[in-house]
Protein backbone atom coordinates (compact mmCIF):
# COMPACT_ATOMS: atom_id res chain seq x y z
CA UNK A 1 0.00 0.00 0.00
CA UNK A 2 0.96 3.52 -0.82
CA UNK A 3 0.80 5.88 2.52
CA UNK A 4 0.67 9.98 2.72
CA UNK A 5 4.25 10.14 2.60
CA UNK A 6 4.49 7.88 -0.48
CA UNK A 7 2.18 9.83 -2.53
CA UNK A 8 3.07 13.10 -1.78
CA UNK A 9 6.61 11.73 -3.05
CA UNK A 10 5.42 10.64 -6.16
CA UNK A 11 3.43 14.08 -6.55
CA UNK A 12 6.99 15.40 -6.45
CA UNK A 13 8.76 13.41 -8.89
CA UNK A 14 6.63 12.42 -11.55
CA UNK A 15 3.39 14.43 -10.74
CA UNK A 16 1.28 11.95 -9.98
CA UNK A 17 -2.12 12.33 -7.96
CA UNK A 18 -3.10 8.70 -8.81
CA UNK A 19 -2.70 5.74 -10.84
CA UNK A 20 -1.37 7.13 -14.24
CA UNK A 21 -2.66 5.90 -17.64
CA UNK A 22 -0.76 4.01 -19.83
CA UNK A 23 2.20 1.26 -18.40
CA UNK A 24 4.09 1.95 -14.66
CA UNK A 25 5.73 0.01 -12.21
CA UNK A 26 6.09 2.02 -8.42
CA UNK A 27 8.71 0.80 -6.22
CA UNK A 28 7.63 1.62 -2.97
CA UNK A 29 10.77 0.58 0.03
CA UNK A 30 12.34 -1.85 -2.50
CA UNK A 31 9.17 -3.56 -3.51
CA UNK A 32 7.01 -3.46 -6.54
CA UNK A 33 3.67 -1.58 -5.02
CA UNK A 34 1.71 -1.57 -8.28
CA UNK A 35 2.25 -2.70 -12.21
CA UNK A 36 0.04 -2.31 -14.94
CA UNK A 37 1.46 -2.99 -18.86
CA UNK A 38 -0.49 -2.27 -21.82
CA UNK A 39 -0.48 -4.28 -25.55
CA UNK A 40 2.32 -2.62 -26.69
CA UNK A 41 4.57 -1.90 -23.18
CA UNK A 42 5.63 -4.67 -21.22
CA UNK A 43 7.28 -4.87 -18.05
CA UNK A 44 9.05 -8.00 -16.95
CA UNK A 45 10.60 -8.44 -13.83
CA UNK A 46 14.67 -9.47 -13.92
CA UNK A 47 15.00 -13.11 -12.02
CA UNK A 48 18.89 -12.69 -11.62
CA UNK A 49 19.26 -9.26 -10.45
CA UNK A 50 17.12 -6.48 -8.78
CA UNK A 51 15.08 -4.49 -11.18
CA UNK A 52 12.66 -4.47 -14.50
CA UNK A 53 12.63 -4.83 -18.21
CA UNK A 54 10.76 -2.63 -20.21
CA UNK A 55 10.05 -3.73 -23.77
CA UNK A 56 8.08 -1.20 -26.12
CA UNK A 57 7.51 -2.56 -29.58
CA UNK A 58 8.11 -1.17 -32.65
CA UNK A 59 5.95 1.36 -34.01
CA UNK A 60 4.22 2.28 -30.87
CA UNK A 61 3.02 5.85 -30.90
CA UNK A 62 1.91 8.37 -27.76
CA UNK A 63 2.08 5.77 -25.24
CA UNK A 64 4.02 6.37 -22.07
CA UNK A 65 5.51 4.44 -19.49
CA UNK A 66 6.06 5.72 -15.55
CA UNK A 67 9.05 3.98 -13.47
CA UNK A 68 8.79 6.43 -10.26
CA UNK A 69 10.63 5.16 -6.98
CA UNK A 70 9.90 6.04 -3.29
CA UNK A 71 11.74 5.76 -0.21
CA UNK A 72 10.20 6.20 3.13
CA UNK A 73 12.25 4.10 5.47
CA UNK A 74 15.66 5.06 7.11
CA UNK A 75 18.43 3.09 6.36
CA UNK A 76 17.44 1.34 3.30
CA UNK A 77 19.39 1.17 0.39
CA UNK A 78 18.93 -0.45 -2.92
CA UNK A 79 20.49 -1.00 -6.57
CA UNK A 80 18.21 -1.51 -8.93
CA UNK A 81 18.68 -2.04 -12.79
CA UNK A 82 15.83 -1.19 -15.22
CA UNK A 83 16.55 -1.40 -19.55
CA UNK A 84 14.69 -0.17 -21.85
CA UNK A 85 14.05 -1.65 -25.05
CA UNK A 86 12.16 0.89 -27.57
CA UNK A 87 11.39 -0.56 -30.50
CA UNK A 88 11.81 0.88 -34.21
CA UNK A 89 9.74 3.80 -35.34
CA UNK A 90 8.12 4.23 -31.85
CA UNK A 91 7.33 8.07 -30.06
CA UNK A 92 6.72 7.53 -26.36
CA UNK A 93 7.11 9.14 -23.04
CA UNK A 94 8.97 7.70 -20.39
CA UNK A 95 8.93 9.03 -16.79
CA UNK A 96 11.27 7.88 -13.80
CA UNK A 97 12.55 9.68 -10.84
CA UNK A 98 13.46 8.83 -6.94
CA UNK A 99 11.69 10.38 -3.77
CA UNK A 100 13.12 9.66 -0.35
CA UNK A 101 11.47 10.97 2.52
CA UNK A 102 14.10 10.29 5.81
CA UNK A 103 13.14 11.37 9.27
CA UNK A 104 15.54 8.65 10.71
CA UNK A 105 19.40 8.67 11.57
CA UNK A 106 20.47 6.41 9.23
CA UNK A 107 21.38 7.21 5.36
CA UNK A 108 19.13 6.23 2.68
CA UNK A 109 20.08 5.31 -0.48
CA UNK A 110 18.80 4.15 -3.90
CA UNK A 111 20.98 3.78 -6.89
CA UNK A 112 19.65 3.23 -10.50
CA UNK A 113 21.14 2.04 -13.93
CA UNK A 114 19.47 2.67 -16.61
CA UNK A 115 20.39 1.29 -19.78
CA UNK A 116 18.29 2.25 -22.91
CA UNK A 117 18.77 0.83 -25.96
CA UNK A 118 16.96 2.79 -28.55
CA UNK A 119 15.54 1.50 -31.76
CA UNK A 120 16.17 2.73 -35.97
CA UNK A 121 14.19 6.02 -36.05
CA UNK A 122 12.19 6.14 -32.73
CA UNK A 123 11.55 8.92 -30.76
CA UNK A 124 11.58 8.69 -26.66
CA UNK A 125 11.42 11.65 -24.18
CA UNK A 126 12.84 10.20 -20.79
CA UNK A 127 12.06 12.78 -17.87
CA UNK A 128 13.81 11.68 -14.85
CA UNK A 129 13.43 13.66 -11.25
CA UNK A 130 14.84 13.41 -7.89
CA UNK A 131 13.61 14.97 -4.53
CA UNK A 132 14.57 14.68 -0.80
CA UNK A 133 12.76 15.55 1.87
CA UNK A 134 12.13 14.33 5.77
CA UNK A 135 13.44 15.56 9.40
CA UNK A 136 16.03 13.20 10.27
CA UNK A 137 19.79 13.40 10.41
CA UNK A 138 20.32 10.11 8.14
CA UNK A 139 21.75 11.27 4.45
CA UNK A 140 19.33 11.07 1.52
CA UNK A 141 21.91 9.73 -1.14
CA UNK A 142 20.57 9.53 -5.24
CA UNK A 143 23.28 8.03 -7.64
CA UNK A 144 22.29 7.65 -10.97
CA UNK A 145 23.68 5.77 -13.96
CA UNK A 146 22.18 6.19 -17.74
CA UNK A 147 23.79 4.39 -20.57
CA UNK A 148 22.08 5.05 -23.87
CA UNK A 149 22.71 3.17 -27.31
CA UNK A 150 21.03 4.88 -30.12
CA UNK A 151 21.00 3.09 -33.38
CA UNK A 152 20.28 5.42 -37.16
CA UNK A 153 17.83 8.11 -37.25
CA UNK A 154 16.93 7.80 -33.39
CA UNK A 155 16.07 10.75 -30.95
CA UNK A 156 16.57 11.19 -27.31
CA UNK A 157 15.47 14.19 -25.21
CA UNK A 158 16.33 13.88 -22.11
CA UNK A 159 15.61 15.89 -18.91
CA UNK A 160 16.94 15.76 -15.43
CA UNK A 161 15.95 17.64 -12.43
CA UNK A 162 16.98 17.31 -8.70
CA UNK A 163 16.42 20.73 -7.49
CA UNK A 164 15.51 19.98 -3.15
CA UNK A 165 16.52 17.79 -0.74
CA UNK A 166 19.33 15.83 -1.92
CA UNK A 167 22.31 15.35 0.21
CA UNK A 168 24.74 13.64 -2.03
CA UNK A 169 24.50 12.24 -5.81
CA UNK A 170 27.24 11.24 -8.70
CA UNK A 171 24.95 11.33 -11.90
CA UNK A 172 26.82 9.57 -14.46
CA UNK A 173 25.23 9.25 -18.15
CA UNK A 174 26.76 8.07 -21.30
CA UNK A 175 25.60 7.72 -25.09
CA UNK A 176 26.69 6.01 -28.20
CA UNK A 177 25.11 7.38 -31.16
CA UNK A 178 25.02 5.97 -34.57
CA UNK A 179 24.51 7.47 -37.93
CA UNK A 180 21.93 10.51 -38.23
CA UNK A 181 20.84 9.88 -33.88
CA UNK A 182 20.24 13.15 -31.87
CA UNK A 183 20.44 13.45 -28.28
CA UNK A 184 18.87 16.59 -26.30
CA UNK A 185 20.26 16.23 -22.82
CA UNK A 186 18.80 19.63 -20.30
CA UNK A 187 19.82 19.01 -16.37
CA UNK A 188 19.08 21.04 -13.77
CA UNK A 189 20.27 21.05 -10.32
CA UNK A 190 19.76 22.91 -6.94
CA UNK A 191 21.94 22.44 -3.87
CA UNK A 192 21.86 23.57 -0.62
CA UNK A 193 23.95 23.59 2.79
CA UNK A 194 26.34 20.48 2.88
CA UNK A 195 24.99 18.88 -0.53
CA UNK A 196 27.48 17.78 -3.35
CA UNK A 197 26.98 17.43 -6.14
CA UNK A 198 28.72 15.64 -8.74
CA UNK A 199 27.43 15.22 -12.60
CA UNK A 200 29.55 13.58 -15.54
CA UNK A 201 27.98 13.49 -19.29
CA UNK A 202 29.86 11.73 -21.75
CA UNK A 203 28.40 11.74 -25.82
CA UNK A 204 30.09 9.87 -28.40
CA UNK A 205 28.80 10.48 -31.80
CA UNK A 206 30.05 7.54 -33.76
CA UNK A 207 27.45 8.08 -36.89
CA UNK A 208 27.52 10.69 -39.41
CA UNK A 209 25.61 13.40 -38.94
CA UNK A 210 25.10 12.62 -35.28
CA UNK A 211 24.19 15.38 -32.97
CA UNK A 212 24.08 16.72 -29.38
CA UNK A 213 23.19 19.25 -27.61
CA UNK A 214 23.89 19.16 -23.36
CA UNK A 215 22.58 21.99 -21.11
CA UNK A 216 23.22 22.34 -17.64
CA UNK A 217 21.72 24.99 -15.18
CA UNK A 218 22.84 24.57 -11.93
CA UNK A 219 22.59 26.73 -9.06
CA UNK A 220 24.90 26.59 -5.52
CA UNK A 221 24.15 27.80 -2.13
CA UNK A 222 25.67 28.03 0.95
CA UNK A 223 28.53 25.50 1.39
CA UNK A 224 27.12 22.95 -1.05
CA UNK A 225 29.54 21.85 -3.83
CA UNK A 226 29.01 21.14 -7.45
CA UNK A 227 31.36 18.99 -10.38
CA UNK A 228 30.29 19.18 -14.19
CA UNK A 229 31.93 17.38 -16.10
CA UNK A 230 30.92 17.33 -19.69
CA UNK A 231 32.83 15.14 -22.62
CA UNK A 232 31.86 15.10 -26.29
CA UNK A 233 33.79 12.74 -28.62
CA UNK A 234 33.41 13.10 -32.46
CA UNK A 235 33.71 10.21 -34.07
CA UNK A 236 32.63 11.25 -37.30
CA UNK A 237 31.37 13.84 -39.65
CA UNK A 238 29.11 15.07 -36.34
CA UNK A 239 28.34 18.09 -34.41
CA UNK A 240 28.09 18.49 -30.74
CA UNK A 241 27.33 21.74 -28.72
CA UNK A 242 27.58 21.32 -24.89
CA UNK A 243 26.88 24.18 -22.43
CA UNK A 244 27.14 25.50 -18.53
CA UNK A 245 25.57 28.00 -17.43
CA UNK A 246 25.63 28.35 -13.05
CA UNK A 247 24.81 30.53 -10.77
CA UNK A 248 26.83 30.68 -7.29
CA UNK A 249 25.94 31.89 -3.61
CA UNK A 250 27.09 32.55 -0.28
CA UNK A 251 30.18 30.11 -0.06
CA UNK A 252 29.43 27.39 -2.37
CA UNK A 253 31.99 26.07 -4.76
CA UNK A 254 31.44 25.02 -8.57
CA UNK A 255 33.75 23.19 -10.83
CA UNK A 256 32.93 23.02 -14.72
CA UNK A 257 35.00 20.83 -16.54
CA UNK A 258 34.07 20.89 -20.62
CA UNK A 259 35.89 18.19 -22.83
CA UNK A 260 36.05 17.98 -26.41
CA UNK A 261 37.47 15.56 -28.72
CA UNK A 262 38.02 15.37 -32.03
CA UNK A 263 38.48 12.54 -34.55
CA UNK A 264 37.28 13.34 -37.77
CA UNK A 265 38.20 16.81 -39.61
CA UNK A 266 34.58 17.33 -40.10
CA UNK A 267 33.60 17.10 -35.94
CA UNK A 268 32.26 20.35 -35.35
CA UNK A 269 32.25 20.64 -31.51
CA UNK A 270 31.23 23.29 -29.41
CA UNK A 271 31.63 24.05 -25.74
CA UNK A 272 30.25 27.34 -23.43
CA UNK A 273 30.34 27.42 -19.94
CA UNK A 274 30.01 30.28 -17.35
CA UNK A 275 29.44 30.57 -13.83
CA UNK A 276 28.99 33.74 -11.97
CA UNK A 277 26.69 35.34 -8.68
CA UNK A 278 23.18 37.00 -9.18
CA UNK A 279 23.78 40.47 -10.47
CA UNK A 280 23.24 43.58 -8.31
CA UNK A 281 20.61 45.13 -10.64
CA UNK A 282 18.68 41.94 -10.74
CA UNK A 283 18.30 42.37 -7.17
CA UNK A 284 17.46 46.18 -7.19
CA UNK A 285 15.05 45.64 -9.95
CA UNK A 286 13.12 43.01 -8.52
CA UNK A 287 12.91 45.11 -5.17
CA UNK A 288 12.27 48.19 -6.37
CA UNK A 289 8.90 46.00 -7.11
CA UNK A 290 8.19 45.15 -3.17
CA UNK A 291 10.47 42.33 -2.50
CA UNK A 292 12.78 41.84 -0.12
CA UNK A 293 15.98 40.45 -1.31
CA UNK A 294 15.35 37.10 -0.15
CA UNK A 295 12.10 37.00 -2.37
CA UNK A 296 14.04 38.50 -5.39
CA UNK A 297 16.94 36.13 -5.02
CA UNK A 298 14.27 33.51 -5.42
CA UNK A 299 12.15 34.75 -7.91
CA UNK A 300 15.65 34.76 -9.88
CA UNK A 301 17.05 31.06 -9.38
CA UNK A 302 13.79 29.80 -9.69
CA UNK A 303 13.49 31.61 -13.29
CA UNK A 304 17.19 30.41 -13.92
CA UNK A 305 16.10 26.97 -13.45
CA UNK A 306 12.58 27.03 -15.05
Amino acid sequence: MIDQIQKTLLEEIADLHGVPAGAYNIRSNGQTAGRNTTANIDIITKEDQSGIDIRIKPGTKKESVHIPVVLSQSGLKELVYNDFYVGADSDVTIVAGCGIHNSGDQASEHDGIHRFFIGKNARVRYVEKHYGEGDGRGERILNPTTEITMEEGSYLEMETVQIKGVDSTVRNTTAALAAGAQIVIRERLLTHGSQVADSTIEVSLNGADATANIISRSVAKEESKQKFVSIINGNSPCAGHSECDAIIMDNAKIQAVPELTANDPDAALIHEAAIGKIAGEQLTKLMTLGLTEAEAEAEIVNGFLR
